[in-house]
C-alpha cells in the first residue's frame, strides 16, 4: 500500500493541489492528514491564497483516500464542512504488520509519546518542521512538515511510504528531502 503523510494546509488550496499531483504520481492508496485543515490559526497570519471552501472542496473529493486527526486549529466547525472525520486527537494504522501512532502534535508529541512497540512509527505534525529519524527507543519519528507554511527554513514537504520504505519528499518535485 502506497501512503502519503502530510499535514498543517491551514487554508491554502494550491498547496493541496500540488500535494494530490504528487499522490497521483506516487500511486497513493491512503492519504493521511495529520491535521490543522482549514484554519490557518492567529500565530501564522491570513495566507495570501487563504481560501479554506475551496481546501473543502477538494479534499472531499477524495473523502474515501483519507484519513484524518484532528490539529490544534481544526474545530467542530471545520467538520461541518468535510465529508470525512477530522476530530479524533489520534488514530493508529497497521502498515504490512508495522504499527503507526498518528496525532497532530500539540497532545502527543516526541517528548510525551503513548507507549508503543518497538519498531512503531511515531507520526505528528504540528511544529511544521519535518524529520525522520530512529530514537533511542526502537521507535521511527516522523513528522512530514507542512504542505503550506513550512518553517526553519524548510521547504514544504510530505512524506511516503511504499509499505518498505518511509521518505520524507519535497511537495515541489516529489524528490527526496534531507532536512535542516
Amino acid at each position: 500500500m502506497n501512503t502519503i503523510f502530510f499535514s498543517d494546509i491551514h487554508g491554502l488550496p494550491s498547496t493541496l493541489e500540488k500535494l494530490f499531483e504528487q499522490a497521483d504520481l506516487f500511486h497513493a492508496d491512503l492519504l493521511v492528514l495529520m491535521g490543522d485543515v482549514l484554519y490557518h490559526g492567529p500565530r501564522n497570519g491570513v495566507p495570501g491564497a487563504y481560501d479554506p471552501n475551496r481546501v473543502a472542496t477538494l479534499l472531499n473529493g477524495r473523502k474515501d483516500q483519507i484519513l484524518a486527526v484532528r490539529g490544534n486549529c481544526d474545530c467542530d466547525v471545520d467538520q461541518m464542512l468535510l465529508d470525512f472525520p477530522i476530530m479524533s486527537d489520534y488514530a493508529q494504522l497497521a502498515i504490512d504488520g508495522r504499527r503507526f501512532f498518528l496525532t497532530h502534535g500539540h497532545l502527543y508529541h516526541r517528548d510525551y509519546m503513548p507507549s508503543l512497540p518497538k519498531g512503531s512509527v511515531f507520526v505528528q505534525g504540528h511544529t511544521h518542521i519535518p524529520a525522520l529519524e530512529e530514537l533511542s527507543t526502537g521507535i521511527t519519528f516522523l513528522n512530514p512538515g507542512s504542505i503550506s507554511l513550512p518553517k526553519g527554513g524548510n521547504l514544504p514537504t510530505f512524506a511516503f511510504h511504499d509499505g518498505k520504505e518511509l521518505t520524507l519528499r519535497l511537495l515541489e518535485d516529489g524528490s527526496l528531502y534531507q532536512p535542516k
